[in-house]
């Protein structure tokens, strides 16, 4: 892993987008490319990590003594409680709107301020139509959040984190962000603010910064590589751009290059879109999974704009039909929208998905 991640610190772009199976080693690249930046660095953090071991520094402590009456999630003491008096709370809070949170959130720090926070505790949020003491009444009894929730919390909590300079020490900037598969417990929804909020941290920070990001989620890596190569600031994004795939084979570890290659699996996006339909959750998500398909697709023909792929399939009014589907798929119209689709939109996707099955004969195993 050193080697590899030696050829990430050598390399002269700084939005790095790797994919990989879970257990190719993800993990152990971002602790390898820690330890070599550290050398660089007079031992100390070059940069902020995003990975299992960020995760691990939240507890619970379930006061099971007490019946959980100071249920509270615990932030093991760590590098990075030093710069907890620099956090701003009000940035967490806006880093978790997009999620539309249900749980509200309370630090309490040491009585050392110095020592940063000890813990958090979370209650039902504040509903602005119940009577004033009722609400009162809930806000005050502590609960525990589901593991996704926490997830989200946890990573809003990073990204809160991210905005904060001198991680290095005598006033130095951070130089790099390395994140390590922030979706393991998030629903396709979720999934999608998720990259949307990478590339917000993408936006600011990529001009000053190496951004790192490792994912075994196909469906996040296709949309990061769609919005950074074709979005609206892909211009500022084309020489700062390299992509990767994390291989484990006979001879090891390695890189891959997918301008090499076939890649986004367009088979396992497809079986992605076949369960959403099968299990009736098809969200905007999924018509952003779609519109990569179409676009393979139109690619592979040699045309250039996938409503020509609509006229194929048989549809009428293909350019109406494709400016739904690049709407549904917009990441700023997306993040303001309730995530369930309309009827119409729903029917919409199941016949352009088998349209795209009947016309080319696609095989997909249930």
């Amino acid at each position: 892993m050193e080697q590899l991640a030696t050829k990430i610190a050598k390399l002269k772009k700084n939005i790095v987008l790797i994919y990989a199976f879970n257990g190719t080693g993800k993990t152990r690249l971002s602790v390898a490319y820690k330890n070599i930046t550290k050398k660089s660095n007079k031992g100390n953090h070059a940069g902020v990590y995003y990975n299992a071991y960020s995760e691990d520094l939240f507890v619970w402590d379930n006061d099971e003594e007490h019946d959980g009456q100071n249920i509270r999630l615990m932030i093991q003491s760590s590098t990075l409680n030093q710069y907890h008096q620099l956090f701003d709370e009000d940035k967490l809070r806006e880093h978790l709107t997009p999620y539309k949170p249900k749980f509200d959130f309370r630090f309490h720090l040491y009585s050392d301020a110095a020592q940063g926070i000890e813990y958090v505790q979370f209650f039902v949020k504040k509903d602005e139509t119940a009577k004033e003491e009722d609400a009162q009444e809930n806000e005050d009894i502590p609960i525990k959040i589901s593991r996704g929730e926490q997830q989200i919390f946890i990573w809003c909590f990073f990204l809160a984190l991210f905005d904060i300079d001198g991680w290095t020490g005598e006033g130095k900037q951070s130089q790099h962000f390395f994140i390590d598969d922030p979706v393991s417990s998030l629903d396709d929804h979720n999934i999608f603010i998720t990259v949307s909020s990478i590339m917000d941290l993408i936006d600011r920070h990529f001009k000053n910064r190496k951004i790192i990001i490792t994912t075994h989620h196909i469906g996040l890596f296709s949309i990061l590589c769609d919005w950074i190569k074709k979005g609206e600031k892909a211009s500022s994004y084309r020489n700062e751009v390299q992509l990767y795939i994390l291989k484990k084979d006979e001879a090891g570890i390695d890189f891959h290059s997918p301008n090499n290659e076939v890649f986004l699996y367009h088979l396992e996006l497809l079986q992605i879109l076949k369960k959403a339909i099968d299990d009736d959750r098809i969200y905007a998500y999924h018509f952003a999974l779609l519109r990569q398909i179409l676009e393979n697709i139109a690619s592979f023909l040699g045309v250039g704009q996938f409503a020509y792929v609509l006229k194929q399939i048989g549809l009428t009014d293909t350019d109406e039909i494709a400016r739904i589907v690049n709407t549904l798929s917009h990441k700023t119209v997306f993040r303001y929208e309730a995530k369930e689709l309309v009827p119409d939109n729903k029917e919409l996707f199941r016949r352009i998905f088998y349209g795209i099955i009947d016309k080319y004969h696609f095989v997909l195993h249930t």
